[in-house]
């Protein structure tokens, strides 16, 4: 099992930037894909971004695509999430996702994640 804490939320005007940061234990970094996912009230869970266990492979929704940044630090043992141009239909409750699966690219299917963070709120006002 992945231990997952986020951190990095707040509230923040339309236009700025937050990142989100992820402290993963329990488990071999590098061995991991790392998800982030997001829920908005009144709506169901949806994913976000995605990177592989290298690193060298990221993929994202199109909602957030040039926009946001995922990255990762395999020393560290975090994995990050940049959020430039924020919007207020970004707030939402941020989750980051953990796949044990060994998978060769990373997934945006909620299924795919067996561990998942206690999350981490993101307000932006209009």
């Amino acid at each position: 099992q992945v231990q997952l804490v986020e951190s990095g939320g707040g509230l923040v005007q339309a236009g700025g930037s937050l990142r989100l940061s992820c402290a993963a234990s329990g488990r071999t970094f590098s061995r991991l894909v790392m998800g982030w996912f997001r829920q908005a009230p009144g709506k169901e869970r949806e994913f976000v971004a995605a990177i592989s266990r290298s690193g060298d492979r990221t993929v994202y929704a199109d909602s957030v695509k040039g926009r946001y940044t995922i990255s990762r630090d395999n020393a560290k043992n975090t994995v990050d999430l940049q959020m430039n141009s924020l919007k207020p239909e970004d707030t939402a409750l941020y989750y980051c996702a953990a796949d044990r699966g060994l998978r060769f690219s990373p997934g945006t299917s909620e299924s795919l994640y067996e561990d998942w963070g206690q999350g981490s709120q993101v307000t932006v006002s209009s």
